[in-house]
């Protein structure tokens, strides 16, 4: 059994940064897709990026290319979401997720493992 741990998040201005941070503890995600995703007041989960095990691969969202970077460092059983030129509309609570089976996909209900949460900010 495996849990997952989110941090970084937090309050910044439009065009500001944040990176955010998912700890795996429990067992070890080196084999599993990865992502992240997010919740604003209101609206259904949506997706974010995510990566392959290897970090080869990586998917985004529209509306955050050029500006989320995902990443991962297995050796530490972290994934990583680099935010940067953050605008108001990203504001929501941000989760991470891990797929026990190949391929990167954005649907919510393939991913079998969540973490916590945490809320990011974006002031205007």
């Amino acid at each position: 059994q495996g849990q997952l741990v989110e941090s970084g998040g937090g309050l910044v201005q439009a065009g500001g940064s944040l990176r955010l941070s998912c700890t795996a503890s429990g067992r070890t995600f080196g084999g599993y897709v990865m992502g992240w995703f997010r919740q604003a007041p209101g609206k259904e989960r949506e997706f974010v990026a995510a990566i392959s095990w290897i970090g080869g691969t990586t998917y985004y969202r529209d509306s955050v290319k050029g500006r989320f970077t995902i990443s991962r460092d297995n050796a530490k059983n972290t994934m990583y979401l680099q935010m940067n030129s953050l605008k108001p509309e990203d504001t929501a609570v941000y989760y991470c997720a891990a797929r026990d089976r190949p391929g990167i996909t954005a649907r919510v209900n393939e991913y079998v493992y969540w973490g916590q949460g945490t809320q990011v900010t974006v002031s205007s």
